[in-house]
């Protein structure tokens, strides 16, 4: 009995884990047997639980290791633990107004960010490869279904199977990585196996390993050449999964790499630096010039995070705690302004749908001055430009590079945030100086007078006869006022 108690006790560091589990098996008991009628109440009580969580994790929860040592909580896991909650929390928030209009209210869907918030936490704690993995796969399942949850969309379950796909070939990848490692090291622990590197030679085999374990953490961060499930993911998903995607399992899998680069690598910071450099570079390009020609605002948002990634790892890469401390300040920023962003585009509907299209924000500052000015501000923030946050947060991490020796690489940073600061202050333009969208093209009916326009000169082509358009005016006029059919039907 004793033994029960001091076992119960040691559970600590993982109570808030604990917490979430038991609350999305009991929330999701609750929807088996109520159905969607409980999803108002199955939303309350989740974001209920995340932030309970939260404060536990802050106030309550003890800092050391369970499960064996597998499970550790250290100021680095408590601090990255809250922004992940916060970002899960908000996102569930997000979407209460979104699932009414669009009549997305499943029960499932709360259930399974909490879920995926799960396995974040386990994923940010983990300091063996085999807590690594059970964690990461918690959380990817949960995002697949998640990523095509909209069933009535094509879009959506498209970007769930684009996803599920590519997601398992990173799972595996990551799996014969670790297998790899452990085969060269006998070790699984990252402790171990930082002992193991620092004592013998590196081989070639070690050195596969490490490649695919970084290539299976690169997809999740959605870092390039890794990236090709983010822009049609982004884009099909439903906003408010958009909004969570881009904001919290982004920064418990930048934890999680800082983790395994900085525990079980220590000892091979020479081998890992090189290729995050290489992805850095990548992504920070990517995600600068590919995102220039985008129309589609959450498609933008996706190479935006393709770019703000790799500025993240640019702090990674310089391989010292100034650098760690950088990208926890990105981390940091990156998603409130994520989160600000998403929460703009969804407050930005409108009758017939949600605001995709970036020219849609024609004219917003007389509009709607005060979204205008939010949005202003947010897209100032993820371009760097000083005084708005989002300057310090590149500012940390060019310093961190700079002062490791990588002038290169913080110069290929630079220009690439200036290069990448076009789309954003595009957006900005459109929004200040482009005229307001001309009323008789967004009026209801005006597209379908447009085309039933193109159609009647088409008839009189095909009959030999000339436009009349007197005739023509009177026939539409009469037409749009009598509605013979519904061309609201397809």
């Amino acid at each position: 009995m004793i033994q029960d108690l001091t076992f119960i006790s040691d559970l600590g560091p993982a109570l808030p884990e604990i917490l979430l589990a038991v609350s999305a098996m009991g929330l999701l008991m609750l929807g088996a047997f109520g159905g969607n009628r409980m999803t108002p109440i199955i939303t309350g009580i989740s974001v209920a639980v995340l932030v309970i969580a939260l404060v536990i994790l802050v106030f309550t929860v003890p800092l050391g290791e369970t499960f064996g040592g597998a499970f550790v909580l250290d100021p680095f896991a408590r601090f990255m633990k809250v922004i992940t909650l916060f970002g899960s929390a908000v996102a569930i928030a997000m979407s209460v107004g979104y699932a009414r209009a669009e009549h997305f209210e499943l029960f499932e869907y709360p259930i399974l960010i909490m879920l995926a918030t799960l396995g974040m936490m386990m994923m940010i704690s983990a300091t063996t490869m085999l807590s690594l993995y059970l964690g990461l796969e918690l959380q990817s399942l949960a995002l697949y279904v998640i990523a095509a949850i909209n069933r009535d969309s094509v879009r959506s379950t498209e970007a769930g199977l684009k996803y599920f796909v590519l997601g398992a070939l990173s799972s595996g990848m990551l799996l014969y990585g670790i297998s790899l490692v452990y085969g060269f090291t006998g070790q699984i622990e990252f402790a171990s196996i930082a002992a193991a590197i620092g004592e013998g030679e590196r081989n070639v085999g070690f050195l596969f390993g490490l490649v695919f374990v970084l290539s299976g953490l690169a997809f999740k961060i959605s870092a390039v050449p890794f990236h090709m499930w983010t822009p049609d993911v982004y884009e099909g998903a439903p906003t408010p999964v958009t909004a969570f995607f881009a904001a919290a399992p982004k920064i418990a899998a930048m934890a999680l790499f800082i983790r395994v680069t900085y525990g079980a690598f220590q000892s091979a910071t020479f081998d890992w630096q090189q290729i995050v450099t290489f992805i850095s570079i990548a992504s920070m390009a990517l995600g600068a010039f590919a995102a220039i020609g985008q129309r589609n605002i959450k498609r933008l948002m996706a190479y935006s995070s393709i770019g703000h990634m790799g500025f993240a790892l640019v702090g990674l890469a310089a391989g010292t705690q100034d650098g760690v401390k950088g990208v926890i300040i990105y981390l940091s920023i990156y998603l409130v302004t994520t989160l600000g962003a998403f929460a703009c585009i969804l407050a930005m509907r409108r009758k017939d749908g949600m605001v995709e299209d970036i020219d849609e924000l024609s004219g917003l500052s007389k509009t709607n001055p005060l979204m205008a000015f939010l949005f202003a501000m947010i897209m100032f923030s993820l371009a760097g430009i000083p005084p708005v946050a989002g300057f310090f947060a590149k500012y940390y991490v060019f310093v961190a590079a700079v002062d490791s020796g990588l002038y290169v690489l913080a110069v290929l940073g630079v220009l690439s945030s200036v290069v990448g600061a076009y789309y954003y202050l595009r957006i900005v333009k459109i929004m200040y100086f482009d005229d307001a969208v001309d009323a008789d093209r967004t009026a209801p009916g005006s597209g379908r007078r447009r085309h039933l326009c193109a159609g009647v000169h088409c008839l009189q082509r095909s009959v030999g006869e000339r436009c009349n358009n007197s005739c023509q005016d009177v026939f539409l006029d009469w037409f749009m006022k009598n509605r013979p059919f519904d061309l609201r039907r397809r």
